[in-house]
């Protein structure tokens, strides 16, 4: 029987991808289908994408598949048959090239089954995640965007946000996609009236949340196909403006491809303008927050003083220590109102 798991540590795997030499790709890429055996398509891709040196993070759910990968250059098109003869529905499917890639995106394959594709909180039984809005392509959003009867609502956490948008477009403050989709139906509900471009990173999420407005009685519902990924290489090839500024935040190794020059963004510790997120070095923390090179070295790469002092303590300190000690409460905490309260506390411990 063979494996179908990883059984080499993360650091291990991670040396052995910058080792590498050959030249990668990062593709994502989703869809949306009728899955009755997750498990078994999960084995099987897990066997063929082994074999084929890729690495990233994928999920299978019986609504679909999610996928965020890396690919040597030259299995890329090996790969496009293995996805197209899978099964009729992904025959042809669209794969999002990444914009700015270094080829270290991922360095281990994992490939798991989830009950669905994004968390939705969606109780309602009578909800046809198949009844989406209409795609619109890179020129039609150039057009549409500067109607004043178009809302453009960028259906991404507010960390990605932050360092990254479109001009004009709305932000749901919310902290997760869950609590996205019923703020999102509440705040807009006197504007039914008016044209609505959803959009997200590349396109998972804009897409559910598009069906889910038109659940919940929005007529004139549209989202960006491919999401800000396949916008900014669409727009680019024809030559057309871009209206995305700043930095799109991706979940892998990059935290993040450069679109344009402008910094949205600042330095979590200091202010200064800085869009270059990175989790703390404390492993008991692994806070994800933005920092500047000049707190970075202050820091030692922590979000903290707390932080700082800790990693450098022995293990065995550091035992005692979790033993009695939450660093921050909550580990991986990416909310806006958890980073707010960290720094606030983080300020007033430098003033006392």
């Amino acid at each position: 029987m063979p494996v179908l798991h990883n059984r080499i540590s993360n650091k291990i795997l991670k040396e052995n991808m910058l080792a590498i030499i050959q030249k990668r790709t990062t593709i994502s890429f989703y869809k949306y289908i009728n899955i009755q055996h997750p498990n078994i398509l999960r084995n099987e891709w897990y066997l063929k994408f082994k074999a084929l040196n890729i690495f990233g993070r994928i999920y299978i759910a019986k609504e679909g598949i999610n996928a965020q990968i890396s690919v040597p250059n030259s299995n890329v098109e090996v790969l496009r048959q293995v996805i197209y003869n899978t099964r009729p529905e992904l025959n042809h499917l669209r794969l999002n090239i990444a914009i700015d890639d270094n080829g270290q995106s991922f360095w281990v394959l994992r490939i798991k089954v989830r009950e669905s594709l994004v968390s939705d909180g969606i109780i309602d039984k009578t909800f046809n995640a198949s009844n989406i809005g209409k795609y619109l392509q890179a020129h039609e959003v150039n057009k549409m965007i500067h109607n004043p009867n178009t809302l453009l609502i960028d259906m991404r956490n507010h960390y990605e946000y932050e360092v990254g948008h479109f001009e004009n477009a709305l932000e749901i403050p919310s902290d997760t996609f869950r609590e996205q989709l019923p703020m999102v139906v509440n705040m807009l509900q006197t504007q039914k009236n008016k044209t609505i471009i959803m959009y997200c990173t590349g396109g998972i999420r804009c897409e559910k949340a598009s069906a889910y407005m038109l659940h919940n009685g929005f007529k004139n519902v549209y989202h960006v196909e491919g999401g800000v990924i396949e916008y900014v290489r669409q727009a680019k090839k024809q030559g057309l403006p871009i209206y995305f500024k700043g930095k799109n935040f991706v979940f892998d190794n990059r935290m993040g491809e450069r679109i344009t020059d402008d910094i949205l963004a600042q330095c979590h510790q200091c202010g200064e303008a800085c869009d270059a997120h990175t989790n703390c070095k404390n492993n008991d923390c692994h806070l994800l927050f933005i920092q500047c090179l000049s707190c970075a070295k202050k820091y030692k790469n922590c979000c903290s003083v707390t932080c700082t002092k800790e990693i450098q303590l022995s293990e065995k300190e550091k035992h005692i220590r979790r033993s009695g000690l939450k660093i921050h409460n909550t580990r991986f905490n990416k909310s806006r109102r958890h980073l707010s309260t960290l720094f606030k506390l983080e300020i007033n411990n430098k003033m006392n």
